[in-house]
């Protein structure tokens, strides 16, 4: 019987700790988006969208993408004749865009025991 036992709690604690390893490294893996990270044109983000360096946010589409029916090109999330052009290929992102980004981004699995969108209140 003690022998069931051990041999019990040996593969829970093998499996909570490997559950518990894994979604450590699935956390840091992914880094955040910050004010203090860098992106070129066009880095892709799941669910955010893609950077434009010249206007420090995320966008549906890649910076100067062009579209053949509209026959202009996108950029900073507006329409133009023609592409932008701007010397900045790298910056970071502004405090709003990093907080918006983090928000939408669907590449990051949150997980948990519960959710902190709704309350319960017990009133006596």
């Amino acid at each position: 019987m003690k022998r069931s036992r051990s041999v019990t709690r040996i593969l829970l604690g093998g499996l909570t700790a490997s559950a518990l390893a894994g979604a450590a490294a699935a956390q840091t893996a992914i880094p955040r988006v910050t004010t203090d990270s860098y992106y070129t044109n066009d880095a892709h983000i799941p669910g955010v969208g893609y950077y434009h360096a010249p206007f420090q946010a995320f966008f549906p589409h890649p910076y100067n993408h062009y579209d053949a029916q509209r026959r202009m090109y996108f950029y900073g999330g507006q329409w133009g004749s023609a592409p932008h052009r701007s010397i900045v290929n790298i910056s970071a992102p502004t405090p709003d865009a990093a907080q918006r980004a983090e928000a939408m981004r669907t590449d990051i699995r949150r997980t948990g025991f519960g959710s902190s969108g709704r309350s319960h209140f017990v009133g006596s």
